[in-house]
């Protein structure tokens, strides 16, 4: 038993859980979650515990019956945080997920967008998706996650959703363009469809990685991040500072990221080189930020 306050009014352990799930994973996110008081540290840790699980599972080796069933499953566990429940939440991740949800005001339909983007992934492999797929899968995967925690972060404005919106992109075509061959590796492939036509890059992904045109379908995709990163930063600007601070943190990092990968280009001889970034880039990036 515990006597004093604790953060969301959870249990210890069940804080613990969510935290030590965040430290495993080693996030690059973390960075932007330490600087916020508990209340909100916390219910974003519990976020970020909510989409690992559901990430594991889709990107597990079982069949893919069982994973579809464990994402489903998902589906109805956050139904049932939504509804009146007579007992608590067995599972200490949905105890501080319901929380969260509580305290933040969180929307359901994003924790289901988050489920359904994974289900885009379990049900086939996403390879050369036309433009409309991809936008709705990265709004499922990443901007659904930001309007989750803009709403952690203080700022529950159409402003705020807009952070999200244009941030997430970004985000999420940056890790398209980190992990173009470990997806090939799993026989993905989540360049748009229309730029790999082209620029005569084959639809399939491993022979994709081999392309000379690959180099400027990712271009055309970093600048499409680009716009995005300088979209979220301006907006920022006409929200609440103090709330949009952790989204800045984590928007500059992905930045510099961003930035490393077209200094060392998409040549099929550097693909598999990961980009290099360093503190000192992740806080040029981050004042520079404040200038979008």
């Amino acid at each position: 038993m515990h006597d004093k306050p604790t953060p969301l009014g959870c249990d210890p352990a069940d804080l613990a859980w969510v935290e030590s799930t965040v430290k495993q994973a080693g996030t690059s996110f973390a960075a932007g979650m330490r600087i916020l008081p508990p209340m909100r540290r916390y219910g974003m840790y519990a976020i970020y515990a909510f989409c690992r699980v559901v990430d594991d599972i889709a990107d597990g080796n079982t069949p893919l019956a069982e994973r579809t069933k464990g994402l489903e499953d998902w589906h109805q566990r956050i139904a049932e945080l939504y509804a009146e429940r007579a007992f608590p939440p067995v599972e200490a991740l949905d105890r501080v997920l319901l929380a969260a949800i509580n305290f933040f005001s969180l929307q359901q339909v994003d924790f289901d967008a988050v489920i359904d983007g994974m289900l885009m992934d379990t049900q086939t492999a996403i390879v050369a998706p036309d433009e409309k797929t991809l936008d709705l899968y990265c709004d499922r995967v990443a901007s659904a996650v930001g309007r989750l925690s803009v709403r952690i972060f203080g700022d529950s404005s159409d402003n705020g959703d807009r952070v999200a919106y244009h941030l997430g992109r970004a985000l999420q075509i940056t890790n398209i363009l980190r992990d173009i061959p470990e997806d090939a590796a799993r026989g993905r492939l989540y360049l748009p469809a229309d730029l790999l036509e082209r620029f005569d890059v084959p639809k399939d992904p491993v022979q994709a990685l081999y392309a000379p045109g690959l180099e400027q379908v990712a271009r055309v995709m970093a600048a499409r991040a680009q716009d995005h990163f300088r979209t979220a930063f301006a907006t920022m600007k006409v929200c609440q500072p103090r709330s949009m601070l952790p989204a800045r943190i984590m928007g500059a990092s992905y930045e510099s990221i961003l930035k490393a990968l077209c200094k060392r280009g998409w040549d099929a001889a550097v693909l598999r080189a990961r980009p290099q970034t360093t503190l000192l880039g992740k806080a040029k990036w981050f004042a520079l930020s404040y200038v979008s």
